[in-house]
């Protein structure tokens, strides 16, 4: 199991761009149109996301925290 999550972080960063605090806004501008669509993962308070849930944009929890990139 441990290496199953691991494989799925590893493919998650390779393959998404980390977006940080910034993800409902990020994941709201792209549904609505406004930036172009990209794969994304970050951070988002449970409200935010379930406002992003209702507002009908796809989003879904992932089973690990993302490493978190200073600048």
């Amino acid at each position: 199991a441990e290496e199953a999550l691991a494989a799925l972080r590893r493919q998650v960063e390779a393959n998404s761009d980390y977006v940080g605090l910034n993800f409902a806004t990020e994941a709201r501008a792209m549904h609505e149109g406004t930036i172009p669509e990209r794969s994304i993962y970050g951070e988002a308070r449970a409200e935010e996301a379930k406002r992003l849930i209702e507002e009908g944009i796809p989003v879904a929890p992932l089973p690990f925290l993302p490493a978190r990139k200073a600048n």
